[in-house]
């Protein structure tokens, strides 16, 4: 049977209505989702017990400072060698593994070859311990700092407070899932510190203006000593816990480096100096020296007179 060439396009025309037509679904295959996780290694676990270590043997040596003056002229002995105690607990719980968070956030990486976007998940150990010493040493170092320079009432709790909250907003931040609610936190932290720099810097100078020249002059360099150390902090943090460019390790040593030098370092200079300078020595009398006495006590069962 021989089939011409007009019927044979005929029947193929046919066989192409009567197949259907089965176009190509459209598929959509996701970016990778890949997990960082960024911790600490035995070098950053031993710098925590080495900074653990200077503080402990730091307090004892203050502790041991304190004894040897009179309890009146105490104040600034006690005052620091909390600031060293307060330190040595918090690094023992960092070292031991307490202490510590693991923030996850999502990190979304533009593609550039047309495909989808990759997406990870980095998760961050968050030293909220470190948080925690902070919000208690640095209020006592600017009690250092303010009764060394004769700082009023008022310009004392304005430095707290703000002390406080710039430390609180950088826990927020360093707790945060999201990166912008983090530098926001970040941002106020800042602000807070610009406010404790104003407090030290200028009514700290103005006040201790009113004593002699080498109180004035001590006061200057230790309250700069210290300003020039809290300034590193919020910058090591943005490399740290902020942008997540510096690992775990470098941060650990980094913040123990501060640490030492802004605390045991700080203290040592203070009561040597302090000790040495009669002018700047803060005498306290009464219930802080001798508790309370007879005089202003409270008394039960007597009865009052005329009764």
């Amino acid at each position: 049977m021989v089939i011409d060439e007009e019927a044979f396009q005929g029947i193929m025309a046919a066989v192409a209505k009567a197949s259907p037509s089965v176009a190509p679904m459209a598929t959509f295959t996701p970016g990778p989702i890949l997990e960082e996780v960024q911790a600490a290694t035995k070098v950053g676990n031993r710098s925590l017990w080495v900074v653990f270590v200077i503080m402990v043997i730091s307090s004892l040596a203050f502790y041991v400072m304190a004894y040897r003056v009179p309890a009146q002229k105490r104040l600034f002995h006690i005052i620091t060698a909390f600031i060293t105690t307060f330190a040595a607990i918090s690094y023992y719980s960092m070292a031991v593994g307490d202490g510590i968070y693991n923030n996850t956030i999502t990190v979304r990486e533009p593609s550039s070859h047309g495909i989808s976007d990759t997406y990870f998940y980095q998760s961050r150990e968050v030293y909220w311990a470190r948080y925690v010493d902070w919000s208690v040493t640095t209020p006592l170092l600017l009690l250092d700092l303010a009764f060394l320079a004769g700082l009023s009432g008022a310009n004392i709790v304005v430095a707290l407070v703000a002390d406080i909250i710039m430390i609180l907003t950088g826990l927020f931040a360093g707790l945060a899932k999201d990166e912008s609610v983090s530098w926001g936190y970040y941002a106020m932290a800042c602000i807070a510190y610009l406010v404790v720099v104003y407090q030290l810097a200028f009514n700290g100078r103005a006040a201790v203006a009113g004593k002699d020249q080498k109180t004035a002059t001590f006061f200057t360099s230790i309250a700069g000593f210290t300003l020039l150390l809290w300034t590193a902090y919020p910058i090591i943090w943005g490399i740290a816990d902020g942008a997540r460019t510096l690992n775990v390790d470098g941060e650990i040593i980094a913040y123990a480096v501060l640490d030492v030098l802004a605390k045991p370092v700080f203290g040592f200079w203070l009561l040597f100096t302090h000790d040495a300078m009669s002018s700047s020595s803060v005498s306290l009398g009464g219930f802080w020296a001798h508790g309370l006495t007879t005089e202003g006590g409270i008394r039960v069962g007597d009865d009052d007179e005329g009764a």
